[in-house]
């Protein structure tokens, strides 16, 4: 029993634990969701305006 190895002491109370540096947040790029966002914007514009181009294209031809 003499080769058991003793918990580790908790800190002291009145100090609190000392945590790692947080590196500071800088945001230099956008995040990938905006970029999901954008192109299914445009895909989705440029499916609007092909469907509104082929129903004028319909419409002409009556």
């Amino acid at each position: 029993m003499s080769d058991r190895i003793a918990p580790a002491t908790p800190p002291p109370a009145d100090q609190p634990p000392e945590a790692p540096a947080a590196r500071p947040y800088v945001e230099n790029k956008p995040p990938r969701g905006m970029y999901v966002r954008v192109f299914i914007y445009v895909v989705a514009t440029h499916v609007l305006l092909a469907f509104m181009s082929l129903l004028v294209v319909i419409a002409k031809t009556r």
